[in-house]
């Protein structure tokens, strides 16, 4: 089912039309009420009356992350304070949260967005979506909730965790829809065999899981072991949240809502745009935002961008499933980690040298971090329970830093490779091919 005909199956010339429009009253928008686009804009050389053609975007710099993380809390925000009606942030995993502000329109859009991703699960009135993904100042929960309701869904806003009570919840209340992270959908259909049940004694039809990378053979073992058709959800806190791009059935890539997006794909190092179906670094621009208006942002996620009409019926563009970052973010288990998150609570505790290592695996259904780091030689000749004890100590404080267990493994002073370049601080050992 395609929720909004009119706009998933817009002809290109149309659409290019109103991406054109709506991004130059975007950067209107926010060069006249946001200072620090003013200043971006300013400092370019460029004028809101410069952008006369789709291109034309490319005189504007790029917004990052480092810049929203300057103007937290509220210098983002293009509306008057009484018109935010909901406010939202990142994880403030590198200690200063992103925030975005959003108007009753924004919900809206937000809503439609992915309502469009829940019209590619064939969801009706009927259809009850357990929805997995956390509430809270986190957008995945609430993303979903506000397609669900626009479709006119029944939402079971779970949340995440407690695998017994969601195992529980499939069961009792029928759910035909299940969201969460890709790593979770293939947890829960590992505890539903264990547990003596079939995907028949369920009644999902599909997934929609994102929110973390995940392969092509991960996605058939959760499609089996669930029953169900599994798709790809994409999206960002700074950008809107889940929803700017959706996976249909055929499965051949997530449908960007380039009505409300403009996407760009650049070369990571040098910045310059890339043509369609070259790989590269996603950049993208709201079009209809208005609380927190954002132009050129540089997601750091790897993809290519395809246009052309879809098996589906759909004409809008489409990126490929995302496959790494062009920085050394991790994201594990739908969480972002930075390396130095994990060494600034490896060095709170005395007793270890500042060399360590961390192991990023998949061995099984979800992500496994064991941080490998020296001991010095004074502990590493102690006795196997003072060393035993420092492990759980430093795995409390990864722990407590970060908001995940993670395995500490304390090795021999020495036995760590050295390099005489940028130190390789992290092994990712997952293959997301």
């Amino acid at each position: 089912m395609i929720w909004n005909e009119a706009a998933e199956c817009m002809d290109e010339e149309d659409k290019k039309e109103l991406q054109l429009s709506l991004l130059q009253q975007t950067v209107k928008r926010a060069y006249d009420n946001v200072p620090f686009y003013k200043k971006l804009l300013d400092d370019a050389g460029v004028k809101p009356e410069d952008i006369k053609t789709l291109k034309d975007i490319e005189k504007i710099p790029f917004t990052t992350k480092t810049d929203l993380r300057a103007a937290y809390p509220f210098k983002m925000f293009a509306v008057p304070d009484e018109e935010i009606v909901e406010i939202h942030t990142s994880s403030g995993t590198t200690g200063v949260p992103t925030v975005s502000g959003y108007t009753i329109k924004d919900l809206d859009i937000w809503g439609e967005m992915t309502a469009r991703g829940l019209g590619m699960c064939n969801a009706t009135k009927k259809d009850r979506i357990q929805n997995c993904y956390g509430y809270g100042l986190f957008t995945g929960g609430f993303g979903i909730h506000y397609g669900a309701r626009t479709v006119g869904c029944t939402v079971i806003p779970i949340s995440a965790g407690n695998t017994k009570r969601q195992v529980d919840t499939l069961l009792d209340f029928q759910s035909t829809i299940l969201t969460c992270t890709p790593s979770y959908a293939a947890y829960i259909g590992e505890y539903l065999k264990k547990e003596g049940y079939k995907p028949d004694d369920i009644s999902l039809k599909y997934g929609v899981f994102g929110a973390e990378m995940w392969t092509e053979e991960m996605r058939k073992g959760i499609e089996k072991s669930l029953g169900i058709t599994a798709l790809n959800i994409y999206g960002l806190t700074e950008v809107m949240g889940p929803g700017i791009a959706i996976e249909c059935p055929e499965q051949t890539g997530l449908h960007v809502a380039d009505d409300h997006f403009y996407p760009e794909i650049i070369d990571p190092k040098t910045g310059e745009t890339l043509p369609d179906g070259e790989k590269g670094e996603l950049v993208l621009t709201t079009l209809t935002r208005e609380g927190s208006p954002i132009i050129r942002f540089r997601t750091k996620d790897i993809t290519t961008l395809h246009k052309g009409k879809c098996a589906c019926g759909r004409t809008s563009c489409k990126i490929e499933r995302i496959t790494g970052r062009s920085d050394d973010m991790l994201k594990i288990r739908g969480v972002m980690v930075f390396p130095y998150q994990i060494e600034r609570a490896l060095f709170k505790t005395e007793g270890i040298e500042p060399t360590y290592q961390i192991h990023v695996t998949r061995p099984g259904l979800l992500d496994e971090i064991e941080v490998k780091v020296e001991a010095s030689p004074d502990m590493f000749s102690d006795e196997m329970k003072e060393l035993s004890t420092l492990e759980n100590t430093l795995s409390k404080n990864i722990h407590n830093e970060i908001g995940l267990r993670v395995n500490v493994t304390l090795v021999e002073p020495g036995s760590l490779p050295r390099s005489e370049g940028k130190a390789i601080r992290v092994i990712d050992e997952r293959n997301f091919e």
